[in-house]
């Protein structure tokens, strides 16, 4: 029979196709490793990359920057120089001489001079003109050395150049050269502020110059970390602490730090960050196309792992149909295919396995003729067997009820004759009030019998035993005895004896006790009883492993203080020792009665449960 290709692909009807999904499921975890593993390494790769070219950008614009600032600086030390060389330092020369350098580079938006006591005596458009800058930076720095200062809003220039500017606060840059005198000594110092849009203006053309479609973004901080150039709701921020310009891994980022060994240059930090997704794009469309490739050889060897799988197991299949044969009935034996690999292994062992069966289904033939001739046989005998057990269980049915007869009827029949016979005898010699009291006696004993008689019936139909347990049934069984006589009765009772010993058991041991203490009721004229149940001393000692097996030994004993007897004299007529005899071979018990005339009566039962 042709199966479908469904079939084929079953990996529960075909060893070949189960191997080809395993090889799929594999190498596509595997594909899914490799694309993972490839993808980190290619992105932890591009972010590296990425990193040191933003970190070159920021050198570059950093770079830049501090050429034109120390241009700038040159600048004001040649100013400076020329000042001090035109030896006029009247306000309007000074002044001329200050707004040619400022037409020239309008970047200033302010040049000073200030007299050694930091007082300005002339300066571009005359703005600040007699002005004490002594508390500056650049005054204080001026004095001793050329300064390019930081960043700063310019409150001294803001009344003088806000209608110009706008409502924008001014921020400048700083710089400063000292006037050395020939004798080289400062004089004053020439101060600048140098327009902060022009240095911006400055790193928008050098990120131009720089950005190839990177769309590259750049942060810059002054000396103390405060962003000075940066998205809006960062300016002010402090960027060590406040500004993460990763934007939680939104960018990659590029530093350039900084080491200013002195304090006479301008400290900016320049951030130049890119957002990822543009920065790590390549490393991931690598990832999706090592993925891809993976994936594809994945399963292409995946398809070719199932086809030579199934060419190998050709061999294979041809030894499960055989197989399959030989178990319809089809054929009766395999042939082993050829070859020295596990499949012929597995061949020739089949082979031999199916003749061996086959021959012993032969041999089985043969015994099973002759096993049901046995078994004819031996139904026979277990039918045989089976009515002489019912004839036992009749016959022990029957000592039963002669047993419960005796223990009720006959006793009471007895002492009712004894009762009567006594009354014939005296009945002359009686009044009538002692005649009326033996009948009375005499209808007790009668009343007691039917009663006994009763309970007997009852006890037949149904077991106290059963329903309540050895324990309380010996309990009420002392209690009334108790009642009636008056003697002092002393029961202890193991549990653990009592409920090991159940139903029929239970019930027998009942039996065994109630007749004991009927004998002591009748006979012993005692004072006292008592009555024991429990583990004897060896099965106390091994109580868990008895247990465990299923078995524990128990002894029940019956003493009393009465008049005793000797257990060796016959009594004919009487059959209470003998019935509990019997009883005790029911259960295989041992029944030992211990008396002497004189010195009361001891009963023990020993048995097992």
């Amino acid at each position: 029979m042709r199966s479908t290709l469904r079939e084929r692909l079953d990996p529960r009807l075909h060893l070949a196709a189960a191997i080809g999904w395993a090889v799929f499921v594999l190498v596509s975890l595997a594909a899914l490793a490799a694309a993972g593993l490839a993808a980190e390494e290619s992105e932890r790769r591009a972010r590296v990359d990425a990193e040191a070219t933003l970190v070159q950008f920021a050198t570059q614009i950093r770079d830049a920057l501090s050429v034109k600032l120390e241009t700038r600086k040159s600048i004001v030390e040649a100013t400076a120089a020329q000042i001090v060389a035109s030896s006029d330092w009247g306000s309007g020369a000074v002044r001329r001489h200050l707004e040619a350098v400022q037409s020239q580079f309008p970047e200033f938006v302010w040049l000073g001079v200030a007299d050694a006591e930091g007082r300005v005596v002339g300066a571009s458009g005359g703005q600040l003109r007699g002005a004490n800058m002594s508390a500056t930076r650049w005054f204080q720095h001026g004095m001793q050395r050329p300064f390019m200062g930081d960043v700063k809003t310019a409150a001294s220039l803001e009344n003088v150049l806000q209608g110009a500017r706008g409502d924008a606060p001014l921020r400048v840059v700083d710089a400063a050269a000292p006037l050395v005198s020939a004798t080289g000594q400062s004089v004053g110092v020439l101060g600048a502020y140098l327009s902060w849009p022009w240095i911006e203006r400055l790193q928008s053309e050098i990120l131009r110059a720089l950005d190839t479609n990177r769309q590259l973004e750049v942060l810059m901080a002054s000396e103390d970390g405060t962003l000075i150039v940066a998205p809006a709701a960062w300016l002010g921020r402090k960027l060590a602490e406040y500004a993460d310009p990763t934007d939680a891994d939104t960018y990659v980022v590029g530093t350039h730090a900084v080491n200013v060994p002195d304090d006479s240059s301008l400290t900016l930090t320049v951030v130049v960050r890119q957002r990822t997704a543009a920065a790590l794009a390549p490393a991931r469309q690598t990832r999706d196309a090592v993925f891809l490739v993976v994936l594809i050889a994945g399963l292409l060897s995946a398809a070719a792992a199932a086809l030579v799988t199934r060419v190998l197991m050709r061999r294979l299949r041809a030894l499960a149909d055989e197989a399959e044969a030989v178990r319809h009935g089809a054929q009766r034996t395999l042939t082993a295919p050829a070859g020295r690999d596990e499949v012929s292994r597995i061949g020739a062992t089949l082979a031999y396995v199916v003749e061996h069966l086959q021959q012993e289904k032969e041999a089985l033939r043969s015994l099973n003729s002759e096993l049901d001739a046995r078994v004819a046989e031996r139904t026979a005998r277990v039918e045989r067997l089976a009515n002489e057990a019912r004839h036992a269980a009749v016959t022990r049915e029957r000592l039963r009820l002669a047993r419960d007869l005796h223990d009720t009827l006959a006793h009471s029949l007895m002492a009712l004759l004894t009762q009567i016979r006594l009354v014939r005898k005296l009945r002359t010699r009686l009044d009538a009030s002692e005649l009326d009291a033996e009948l009375g006696r005499a209808e007790d004993v009668a009343a007691s019998g039917l009663t006994e008689a009763r309970r007997a019936i009852t006890q037949m139909r149904s077991s106290r035993v059963t329903d309540s347990g050895l324990g309380p049934a010996l309990q009420d069984l002392v209690s009334r005895l108790a009642e009636r006589t008056g003697i002092a009765v002393s029961l202890e009772v193991d549990p653990q004896a009592a409920e090991a010993c159940v139903d029929a058991c239970a019930e027998t041991v009942f039996r065994i006790a109630e007749q004991a203490l009927r004998n002591v009721e009748q006979h012993a004229r005692a004072r006292g009883l008592e009555v024991t149940v429990g583990l004897t001393a060896s099965s106390t000692a091994g109580a868990a492993a008895d247990r465990a097996a299923g078995a524990v030994r128990i002894r029940m004993a019956i003493s009393d203080d009465g008049v005793g007897f000797d257990p060796a004299l016959p009594r004919p007529g009487h059959y209470g020792l003998r019935g509990m005899l019997e009883q005790a071979t029911l259960i295989e018990a041992q029944l030992e009665i211990r008396s002497k005339p004189g010195q009361g009566s001891r009963i023990v039962l020993d048995f097992d449960a």
